[in-house]
């Protein structure tokens, strides 16, 4: 009963974007109209459809590459390093998970807007990366802790600089939480829409997020084009399922894990 609840809207969607728009309003209910891929054509045809794709997966890995190799040496130094007030500083990190991500919006456009990172792929990549590197800290931090310190100091007196031992010791050691955050990093990245809807502007660097709102906002004498708008929907969730679909286990094993 609780799969039905949960897959019946996910059929909806799908079912919505493979219908002729007559047969979204039809009464009866037409659970199984007749598949056609009109309304994807017509979606490419009316809106900058692979430029939008393109802009979503370079924001995505931009921001997973950013996060984690920010998070990967904050979160040794927080595991390793013994400085002043370090517990005081990770609990301050901890907490700004807390802050709502609206309630930031407007301080954050204006150090865009004094940065010229407005309407930027770039943009939106350093302000998601700095809203994803409190958790992806506090993950690693836990994984780094796990891998005894006798190893580092081995290498060390092998004569291994700490690029090497971080590199070559620890990042083969930690690869599960990497791998995890990566992932989950990622998937936070392709289904924002706060940031990109805020500060971008332009089909250059707008994502594939805002163009359902960009779809939803046209009005015509028959409604709403809900066929496109769940087309967009699909199109963007596949992705999402495919990379769960085959990484699942290492998200899993990399979350208890840590």
């Amino acid at each position: 009963l609780f799969t039905l609840i949960v897959l019946l809207p996910v059929y909806w969607m799908v079912r919505s974007s493979l219908a002729p728009a007559a047969d979204l309003i039809k009464l009866p209910l037409v659970y199984f109209p007749t598949p056609t891929l009109r309304n994807f054509q017509t979606l490419v045809e009316q809106v900058p459809f692979f430029r939008y794709v393109r802009n979503s997966l370079t924001f995505a890995v931009a921001t997973t590459l950013a996060t984690l190799v920010v998070s990967y040496l904050a979160a040794y130094a927080f595991a390793r390093i013994q400085f002043p007030s370090s517990g005081i500083l990770m609990w301050i990190l901890v907490l700004s998970m807390a802050l709502p991500d609206v309630g930031t919006i407007v301080p954050l456009y204006r150090i865009l807007k004094d940065l010229h990172l407005l309407d930027k792929i770039a943009g939106i990549t350093l302000v998601l990366s700095s809203t994803l590197a409190p958790f992806t800290v506090w993950v690693l931090v836990s994984f780094i802790k796990q891998v005894p310190y006798e190893i580092e100091e081995a290498a060390i007196i092998d004569g291994a600089s700490l690029p090497q031992v971080l590199w070559h010791i620890l990042l083969p050691l930690t690869r599960p939480g990497l791998v995890t955050m990566g992932l989950i990093n990622f998937i936070n990245a392709w289904n924002n829409l706060l940031y990109p809807l805020s500060f971008t502007t332009s089909p250059s660097s707008k994502t594939l997020s805002v163009a359902i709102c960009e779809i939803f906002a046209g009005y015509s004498p028959w409604g709403k084009p809900w066929e496109l708008i769940m087309t967009v929907g699909v199109t963007r969730t596949i992705p999402v399922v495919i990379l769960v679909l085959f990484s699942q286990r290492a998200i899993v094993r990399g979350l208890t894990g840590g």
